[in-house]
Protein backbone atom coordinates (compact mmCIF):
# COMPACT_ATOMS: atom_id res chain seq x y z
CA UNK A 1 0.00 0.00 0.00
CA UNK A 2 1.19 3.52 -0.79
CA UNK A 3 0.65 5.36 2.51
CA UNK A 4 1.77 8.82 1.41
CA UNK A 5 3.08 10.75 -1.56
CA UNK A 6 5.39 13.75 -1.49
CA UNK A 7 6.74 15.72 -4.40
CA UNK A 8 6.17 18.66 -6.73
CA UNK A 9 2.62 19.46 -7.82
CA UNK A 10 2.69 19.32 -11.62
CA UNK A 11 -1.00 19.89 -12.36
CA UNK A 12 -4.29 20.60 -10.65
CA UNK A 13 -7.84 19.77 -11.66
CA UNK A 14 -11.06 20.30 -9.77
CA UNK A 15 -11.10 16.64 -8.77
CA UNK A 16 -7.46 15.57 -8.76
CA UNK A 17 -3.81 16.60 -8.69
CA UNK A 18 -0.68 15.25 -10.36
CA UNK A 19 2.26 14.99 -7.95
CA UNK A 20 5.68 14.10 -9.35
CA UNK A 21 7.73 11.85 -7.10
CA UNK A 22 10.81 9.91 -8.17
CA UNK A 23 10.31 11.08 -11.75
CA UNK A 24 6.79 9.62 -11.90
CA UNK A 25 3.64 11.73 -12.03
CA UNK A 26 0.96 10.25 -9.80
CA UNK A 27 -2.71 11.20 -10.23
CA UNK A 28 -4.35 11.68 -6.84
CA UNK A 29 -8.10 12.13 -6.54
CA UNK A 30 -9.07 14.39 -3.65
CA UNK A 31 -11.74 16.67 -2.27
CA UNK A 32 -11.93 20.36 -3.29
CA UNK A 33 -10.79 21.36 0.20
CA UNK A 34 -7.60 19.30 -0.07
CA UNK A 35 -6.88 20.43 -3.62
CA UNK A 36 -7.28 24.06 -2.60
CA UNK A 37 -4.23 23.71 -0.33
CA UNK A 38 -1.96 22.77 -3.27
CA UNK A 39 -0.12 25.00 -5.71
CA UNK A 40 1.39 24.04 -9.06
CA UNK A 41 5.17 24.01 -8.84
CA UNK A 42 5.22 23.75 -5.05
CA UNK A 43 6.05 20.74 -2.91
CA UNK A 44 3.22 18.81 -1.31
CA UNK A 45 2.78 15.80 0.93
CA UNK A 46 -0.50 13.91 1.09
CA UNK A 47 -1.64 10.84 2.95
CA UNK A 48 -2.92 8.36 0.38
CA UNK A 49 -5.15 5.33 -0.03
CA UNK A 50 -4.92 3.01 -3.01
CA UNK A 51 -8.08 1.35 -4.30
CA UNK A 52 -7.33 -1.78 -6.33
CA UNK A 53 -9.77 -3.06 -8.93
CA UNK A 54 -9.35 -5.74 -11.57
CA UNK A 55 -8.83 -3.12 -14.27
CA UNK A 56 -7.44 -0.15 -12.32
CA UNK A 57 -5.27 1.16 -9.51
CA UNK A 58 -6.59 4.46 -8.17
CA UNK A 59 -4.88 6.73 -5.64
CA UNK A 60 -6.80 9.08 -3.37
CA UNK A 61 -5.08 11.91 -1.52
CA UNK A 62 -5.90 13.36 1.89
CA UNK A 63 -4.84 16.21 4.12
CA UNK A 64 -3.80 13.85 6.91
CA UNK A 65 -3.95 10.31 8.24
CA UNK A 66 -7.24 10.96 10.02
CA UNK A 67 -9.04 11.93 6.82
CA UNK A 68 -7.65 8.84 5.10
CA UNK A 69 -8.77 6.62 7.99
CA UNK A 70 -12.30 8.00 7.77
CA UNK A 71 -12.31 7.46 3.99
CA UNK A 72 -11.32 3.83 4.44
CA UNK A 73 -13.73 3.24 7.32
CA UNK A 74 -16.65 4.61 5.28
CA UNK A 75 -16.00 1.95 2.64
CA UNK A 76 -16.66 -0.81 5.14
CA UNK A 77 -20.35 0.14 5.02
CA UNK A 78 -22.46 -1.85 2.57
CA UNK A 79 -22.90 -0.01 -0.71
CA UNK A 80 -20.23 2.64 -0.04
CA UNK A 81 -17.37 2.69 -2.55
CA UNK A 82 -14.46 5.11 -2.86
CA UNK A 83 -16.37 7.59 -5.01
CA UNK A 84 -19.19 7.92 -2.49
CA UNK A 85 -16.76 8.01 0.43
CA UNK A 86 -14.89 10.89 -1.23
CA UNK A 87 -18.19 12.69 -1.87
CA UNK A 88 -18.99 12.37 1.83
CA UNK A 89 -15.67 14.00 2.71
CA UNK A 90 -16.30 16.72 0.14
CA UNK A 91 -19.54 17.66 1.91
CA UNK A 92 -18.51 16.97 5.53
CA UNK A 93 -15.16 17.17 7.28
CA UNK A 94 -14.18 14.03 9.24
CA UNK A 95 -15.47 15.52 12.49
CA UNK A 96 -18.72 16.50 10.78
CA UNK A 97 -19.22 12.88 9.76
CA UNK A 98 -18.37 11.69 13.27
CA UNK A 99 -20.90 14.06 14.76
CA UNK A 100 -23.57 13.10 12.24
CA UNK A 101 -23.11 9.38 12.83
CA UNK A 102 -22.85 9.67 16.60
CA UNK A 103 -25.89 11.94 16.75
CA UNK A 104 -27.82 9.88 14.19
CA UNK A 105 -28.26 13.06 12.16
CA UNK A 106 -29.82 11.54 9.06
CA UNK A 107 -30.53 14.95 7.55
CA UNK A 108 -26.83 15.83 7.55
CA UNK A 109 -25.87 12.48 6.03
CA UNK A 110 -28.53 12.83 3.35
CA UNK A 111 -26.85 16.03 2.14
CA UNK A 112 -24.31 13.83 0.38
CA UNK A 113 -25.34 12.98 -3.20
CA UNK A 114 -26.20 9.31 -3.52
CA UNK A 115 -27.22 8.90 0.13
CA UNK A 116 -30.93 8.65 0.87
CA UNK A 117 -32.61 8.06 4.20
CA UNK A 118 -32.08 4.29 4.10
CA UNK A 119 -28.43 4.76 3.21
CA UNK A 120 -28.01 7.24 6.06
CA UNK A 121 -29.62 4.77 8.47
CA UNK A 122 -27.27 2.07 7.24
CA UNK A 123 -24.26 4.34 7.86
CA UNK A 124 -25.38 4.99 11.42
CA UNK A 125 -26.11 1.30 12.07
CA UNK A 126 -22.95 -0.15 10.54
CA UNK A 127 -20.49 2.51 11.67
CA UNK A 128 -21.78 2.90 15.20
CA UNK A 129 -18.93 4.33 17.27
CA UNK A 130 -16.20 3.03 14.95
CA UNK A 131 -15.38 6.54 13.68
CA UNK A 132 -14.66 7.64 17.22
CA UNK A 133 -15.59 10.95 18.85
CA UNK A 134 -15.14 14.29 17.05
CA UNK A 135 -11.61 15.62 17.28
CA UNK A 136 -10.40 19.23 17.39
CA UNK A 137 -12.01 21.37 14.68
CA UNK A 138 -9.69 22.31 11.87
CA UNK A 139 -9.43 25.79 10.39
CA UNK A 140 -10.87 26.94 7.10
CA UNK A 141 -9.11 25.80 3.98
CA UNK A 142 -7.53 28.51 1.84
CA UNK A 143 -9.07 28.92 -1.58
CA UNK A 144 -6.33 30.31 -3.77
CA UNK A 145 -4.71 27.25 -5.28
CA UNK A 146 -6.83 25.68 -8.01
CA UNK A 147 -6.85 26.99 -11.59
CA UNK A 148 -7.74 30.66 -11.57
CA UNK A 149 -10.70 30.59 -13.93
CA UNK A 150 -12.98 33.35 -12.70
CA UNK A 151 -16.38 32.85 -11.18
CA UNK A 152 -18.07 34.39 -14.19
CA UNK A 153 -16.87 31.60 -16.45
CA UNK A 154 -17.47 28.96 -13.79
CA UNK A 155 -21.01 30.16 -13.23
CA UNK A 156 -21.93 29.20 -16.75
CA UNK A 157 -21.21 25.56 -15.99
CA UNK A 158 -17.96 24.13 -17.24
CA UNK A 159 -15.47 22.64 -14.78
CA UNK A 160 -17.48 23.30 -11.62
CA UNK A 161 -20.51 21.46 -12.97
CA UNK A 162 -18.26 18.61 -14.13
CA UNK A 163 -16.71 18.37 -10.67
CA UNK A 164 -20.11 18.27 -8.97
CA UNK A 165 -21.34 15.58 -11.36
CA UNK A 166 -18.17 13.63 -10.61
CA UNK A 167 -19.05 13.81 -6.91
CA UNK A 168 -22.48 12.33 -7.60
CA UNK A 169 -24.96 15.14 -8.22
CA UNK A 170 -27.08 15.20 -11.36
CA UNK A 171 -26.12 17.64 -14.11
CA UNK A 172 -29.33 19.61 -13.54
CA UNK A 173 -28.73 19.92 -9.79
CA UNK A 174 -25.11 20.93 -10.39
CA UNK A 175 -26.08 23.56 -12.96
CA UNK A 176 -28.78 24.98 -10.68
CA UNK A 177 -26.34 25.18 -7.75
CA UNK A 178 -23.66 26.94 -9.79
CA UNK A 179 -26.23 29.37 -11.15
CA UNK A 180 -27.48 30.05 -7.61
CA UNK A 181 -24.04 30.93 -6.21
CA UNK A 182 -22.61 32.59 -9.33
CA UNK A 183 -22.16 36.36 -9.70
CA UNK A 184 -25.22 38.34 -10.81
CA UNK A 185 -25.49 39.30 -14.46
CA UNK A 186 -22.33 37.43 -15.34
CA UNK A 187 -20.09 39.96 -13.58
CA UNK A 188 -16.87 38.73 -12.04
CA UNK A 189 -16.77 38.87 -8.24
CA UNK A 190 -13.18 37.83 -7.66
CA UNK A 191 -13.83 34.18 -6.79
CA UNK A 192 -11.94 31.44 -8.56
CA UNK A 193 -13.42 28.08 -9.48
CA UNK A 194 -12.33 26.49 -6.19
CA UNK A 195 -14.39 28.97 -4.22
CA UNK A 196 -17.38 28.64 -6.55
CA UNK A 197 -17.18 24.87 -6.12
CA UNK A 198 -17.20 25.12 -2.34
CA UNK A 199 -20.08 27.62 -2.45
CA UNK A 200 -22.03 25.25 -4.69
CA UNK A 201 -21.35 22.33 -2.32
CA UNK A 202 -22.70 24.37 0.61
CA UNK A 203 -25.77 25.35 -1.44
CA UNK A 204 -26.45 21.74 -2.36
CA UNK A 205 -26.03 20.68 1.26
CA UNK A 206 -28.62 23.19 2.43
CA UNK A 207 -31.07 21.94 -0.16
CA UNK A 208 -31.13 18.34 1.04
Amino acid sequence: MIASVSGRVAALRLDAAVVVTGGVGLLLHATPAVLATLRVGHEAELATSMVVREDSLTLYGFADDDERAVFEMLQTVSGVGPRLALAMLAVHAPDGLRAAVAGEDLTALCRVPGIGRKGAQRLVLELGDRLGPPQAASGATPAAALPTTTASSAAGGGPVVEALVGLGWTARAAQDAVAAVGPADGEEDGRDVAQVLRDALRHLGRGR
